[in-house]
């Protein structure tokens, strides 16, 4: 049989073979070096992706991966909010199952994204503590004298000078490497959340304070071990976030008026001193290495003392 001028010989396609889902340890495997190498995940928060996702696969059916649909994600989640898990925990969980099962349909694991349909639970957001300047200062005068060490004391002094001069993360300061100061600049090159990297200045008081454990504390305490670290433990390695948590609960506890604050409220108070004087949100965000101008104005609440001052210069009826 002749076919007709412009019409193409008829094709025949075999069925679609859809790749075979791996097992569940294999599945966390991949997901893991999809976070890792396409989107610069980094390492804690593609720990959080993995325990998340192992959650989830652990509350599936029998059939696993391919039965997973909204009323399964949806129920999965109700049962953490049964077991305890609070909103914030909860909306984090939903971020990235929605990522993980983004990826599941990309690579054929999932005829559809149910993820896209997933609502996360309403947050609110509670204003976390700040210091005021005085308590501010009073802490970082007494974080260079309240240990009978003196390089404890040294080291205490420049780690959280620095976190209040940057507004940086514990991560952040802890992660610094000594190539990361430009003295003539008087500045840091940070590296944050997704690996990202941005520069921070510093005062005056954060360069004396961080000198000065450069020159006369950090060496009694590095050993090979702590490479480039800038700030290092007693055991000779880089600093942790447990040390750095607990030496500020040490340190508030014997400082008179001030509250028991993690290190988040020294980096809180960086960002609400800026703004009360006179620094614009945009420089704000800059400096705390927020990707969403919303993220900073949680941490942008005016003071009291501020309203009050505004308010009797500015209202004809003050």
């Amino acid at each position: 049989m002749k076919r007709g001028p412009g019409k193409p010989a008829a094709r025949h396609h075999g069925p679609v073979v859809k790749p075979a889902v791996p097992d569940s340890a294999q599945l966390v495997a991949e997901f893991d070096d999809y976070l890792r190498l396409r989107r610069g995940v980094a390492p804690a928060t593609r720990r959080a992706y993995g325990a998340d996702v192992r959650s989830l696969l652990a509350y599936l059916p029998d059939e696993g991966l391919v039965d997973l649909d909204l009323r399964i994600l949806r129920g999965w989640l109700g049962a953490m909010t049964e077991a305890g898990a609070s909103p914030r925990s909860v909306r984090r969980r939903v971020c990235s199952i929605r990522v993980f099962t983004a990826w599941a349909c990309e690579r054929g694991f999932l005829p559809v994204d149910p993820g896209l349909r997933l609502q996360s639970p309403q947050v609110w957001s509670h204003l976390p503590t700040v210091l005021t300047t005085r308590q501010a200062d009073d802490l970082l005068v007494q974080a260079g004298r309240a240990d009978d060490d003196a390089v404890a004391n040294l080291c205490d002094r420049a780690l959280f000078e620095l976190i209040y001069a940057g507004g940086l993360r514990v991560s952040e300061v802890c992660g610094l490497d000594l190539s990361d100061i430009s003295w003539a600049q008087r500045t840091l090159r940070v590296t944050g959340k997704g690996n990202k990297q941005r520069t921070v200045p510093f005062g005056p008081a954060a360069h004396h304070a961080l000198e000065h454990w450069l020159r006369d504390g950090r060496w009694q305490w590095a050993a090979d071990a702590a490479g480039e670290a800038v700030f290092v433990g007693p055991r000779g390695r880089r600093i942790d976030q447990r040390r750095v948590r607990s030496r500020l609960h040490r340190l508030v506890a014997g400082t008179a008026g001030v509250p028991d604050v993690a290190p988040h409220a020294l980096r809180h108070s960086a960002a609400t001193h800026m703004l009360e004087g006179g620094a614009d949100l945009r420089t704000v965000q800059e400096m705390l290495g927020h990707a969403s101008l919303a993220t900073t104005q949680i941490y942008t609440h005016v003071s009291v003392e501020r309203l009050r001052t505004t308010y009797e210069q500015a209202h004809p009826r003050a």
